[in-house]
């Protein structure tokens, strides 16, 4: 479901509605007679859309994760903010940027719309920025030839659908200033390389059974979840370009499940 297309159209409608009796259909009636139906409910839902229509469109929009690819820092159920406006601020629906504020940053938590369906929206950490040189090789991460720093911290343990208990090894890994949790499964494979997709610059990088290669061309990102071995993200389906970008995701506002997550920050 496009929501932005069909709050456009919603605002669009009763705008024009409410434009329409205000130069024509209240002269013909009276200013004091009322009108009916079909145009008073249009002229009081007209603010309320617009309110919510621009606060999603250029400030805060909510999200809910859908899956388990961004365990430990975001669990399956939690509903996130994400800032519209720190990567730029962006024409709704048609995702064009009118405004550059600031570019992202390595170790942001970003949320994007899915190159190979746009229609979608993901949610990965930004691992590679434009020209950087991304490794990950026997499970660790190399940025630039430069190891990332990592740190055991002890075992994590959680359900997956179907009541499949997952044991995975814990890490802290700290990049350009994001220090934050990630999990790696030491029984599954370096990388799938039947996973691997046909995608744009795919001559950028190398694979093999022990990882892969991928110098990031101008105006994408490489996007990676800290769920290491249970997340699709650019080492199987490419880069993200700049215009698919949607916003930063900035805190955690709900989770029916753990009331403890409300309000903690994503970083």
């Amino acid at each position: 479901m496009n929501f932005p297309l069909i709050m456009l159209i919603l605002l669009v409608v009763t705008g024009g509605i409410a434009l329409l009796d205000r130069l024509v259909l209240q002269r013909q009636r009276g200013p004091e007679a009322e009108g009916p139906w079909w145009v008073e409910y249009p002229k009081s839902f007209f603010p309320v859309i617009l309110v919510v229509f621009c606060l999603r469109s250029f400030l805060v929009e909510p999200f809910k994760i859908p899956s388990g690819s961004m365990i430990p820092t975001l669990l399956v159920g939690d509903f996130i903010l994400v800032n519209k406006y720190t990567y730029g601020i962006r024409l709704p629906v048609v995702n064009v940027k009118i405004m550059d504020i600031k570019e992202p940053q390595r170790g942001e938590v970003m949320v994007f719309r899915y190159p190979e369906n746009p229609s979608m929206d993901y949610i990965k950490r930004i691992i590679g920025v434009p020209g950087d040189l991304i490794t990950y090789r026997d499970k660790r991460l190399f940025i630039n030839n430069v190891p990332v720093k990592t740190e055991p911290d002890g075992e994590y343990t959680y359900v997956e659908s179907g009541l499949n208990y997952v044991y995975s090894r814990r890490f802290r890994e700290s990049l350009d200033g994001h220090d934050h949790k990630i999990l790696i499964n030491p029984e599954l494979p370096d990388i799938l390389l039947a996973g691997v997709h046909p995608f744009p610059h795919r001559e950028n990088c190398t694979y093999d059974d022990s990882g892969l290669t991928c110098k990031v061309p101008a105006g994408n990102y490489f996007m990676v979840g800290d769920n290491r071995d249970s997340s699709s993200d650019s080492r199987y389906w490419g880069f993200v370009p700049e215009r698919n970008i949607v916003g930063k995701a900035f805190m955690i506002w709900w989770n029916f499940s753990d009331l403890k997550r409300i309000g903690l920050s994503i970083d």
